[in-house]
């Protein structure tokens, strides 16, 4: 029995041994892929192309050199056909793993194979031979799935040598039953996209001109098509002549008509921009949604030609339309606030007129320029008096932040005075700066409460 099951793993080794190239090609570049394309046509890849989202984005080599200058081209995923491009993919890896690594790989399997059966003429133990013989049955097993099913078949050929070892193996061990546990191979794909060859000059210009026509962005296309007249120019001795010179003239009559319809939804954008900022400052949401309504109809006009800029021009005159509704709501809510708001402008109007008295003995505090008794006696009767009256007044909810605001300046006006008289009697420049700060302070604060009552009390306005 251990004759039969040597002589079946020495023919398995001997189906191995004679195919184990002595070396393998060097490495290529990256491989040239194809993106086909629903219509039938198809688009180089420079490497393996990305799918993200619902766009497909890869390099597409614009000349034949060996370092070709690459182009990222980037096209919605529903124009991909997405079948013939997986199976030219698979078609591609796996010829080029044969053509750079098959090999190798191959006779790395040998070795490991021929380790083992060595490893099982040395082994007295028959319950280990069989474990042994298991173990080198499973690696043949699995090698051929993840080797682009390189050799399939002389693999095929050592696992039924092996599995008949294993089972004269088990029986001379007394097993009655014993399972295999065969693994099969899952066949190759019915349908296998054939390889194309590397494009030629002519064929790399048509390729971007074709690339052009399936990008969905203005700039992408105005670019490749750049890109193949500006190939045109420079390789024109080496193309066909007429045909340079009429795939010249057409690609330069697309790029003058994309720049022609670049200027044109410019200068929609910028019209349709202009009316709808004039309108939300107005308020006028039936304007603007007149104004988005006309939207698909000029741009159906210009040949509904620019998406990506369409889209941006809705959404930037909805976001004007949302800013008018509530420029209108914030309006609808003035309109019935202004009796009350009405009367806070008729009292509030003279202790701001009071405080704007202040003005002039509060710069001289600032300045350091000098405050007579009287001036400071003066600034001490306003504070008291603004004070007074601005106790007297509730303001509405909408300015109460500005009211308590315009409270503080005239306190800390107050405060700068008394500092100020403490400087004068001590003669102390460092009390004479805090006063300066302190007057600084209130003409600021001052300043601004009356600008944010004035602001509140008035119609609202788009900020």
């Amino acid at each position: 029995m251990v004759n039969r099951t040597a002589t079946a793993a020495i023919a398995a080794v001997a189906l191995i041994i004679p195919i184990c190239a002595a070396g393998a090609p060097a490495a290529d570049d990256a491989t040239l892929l194809r993106v086909f394309l629903t219509d039938g046509t198809s688009l180089v890849s420079f490497g393996e192309p990305a799918r993200v989202e619902d766009r497909v984005i890869f390099s597409m080599p614009t000349e034949t050199t060996p370092n070709p200058p690459l182009h990222l081209v980037n096209l919605p995923a529903a124009r991909v056909d997405w079948d013939r491009t997986n199976r030219y993919a698979a078609n591609a890896r796996m010829t080029h793993y044969v053509q750079t690594q098959a090999e190798n790989d191959y006779a790395a399997l040998s070795n490991q194979v021929s380790t083992t059966l060595n490893e099982i003429a040395h082994t007295p133990d028959p319950a280990q031979r069989l474990a042994i013989v298991e173990r080198a049955r499973r690696t043949l097993a699995e090698w051929p799935e993840t080797h682009y099913g390189y050799r399939r078949a002389e693999v095929q050929q050592m696992l039924s040598l092996l599995d008949e070892a294993i089972a004269d193996l088990r029986a001379a061990r007394g097993a009655s039953r014993f399972d295999l546990a065969l693994s099969a191979f899952a066949d190759p794909p019915a349908i296998v996209e054939p390889l194309l060859p590397p494009p030629t000059p002519k064929e790399a210009i048509e390729q971007v001109l074709a690339a052009a026509r399936a990008v969905d962005s203005a700039a992408e296309r105005t670019s490749l098509l750049a890109t193949a007249v500006a190939t045109i120019d420079r390789d024109k001795d080496a193309l066909p002549a007429e045909w340079a010179a009429a795939t010249r003239a057409d690609a330069s009559d697309a790029m003058r008509v994309e720049l022609r319809r670049d200027r044109a939804y410019q200068q929609f954008t910028a019209s349709t921009m202009a009316a709808a900022n004039r309108r939300a400052r107005m308020a006028d949401v039936p304007g603007l949604l007149r104004l988005l309504f006309s939207i698909p109809r000029r741009d159906a006009a210009l040949g509904a030609s620019r998406p990506d800029a369409v889209n941006a021009l809705v959404a930037a005159v909805e976001a004007k339309l949302d800013a008018a509704r509530q420029l209108q709501l914030a309006r609808d809510r003035w309109a019935m606030r202004a009796p009350e708001l009405g009367r806070y402008r008729v009292a509030i109007g003279a202790p701001m007129d009071l405080f704007m008295e202040l003005q002039p003995p509060l710069e001289n505090i600032k300045s350091l320029a000098g405050s007579a008794p009287a001036a400071l006696s003066f600034i001490d009767r306003r504070v008291a008096q603004i004070l007074k009256l601005v106790s007297a007044i509730a303001p509405p909810e909408e300015v109460a932040g500005a009211h308590a605001l315009l409270i503080s300046a005239v306190q800390l006006a107050g405060h700068s005075a008394e500092i100020r008289r403490e400087a004068v009697l001590a003669g102390d420049m460092t009390r004479a700066w805090d006063a300066s700060s302190a007057a600084a302070g209130a003409l600021m604060l001052g300043a601004k409460a009356r600008a944010d009552i004035h602001s509140l009390l008035r119609l609202p306005q788009l900020r």
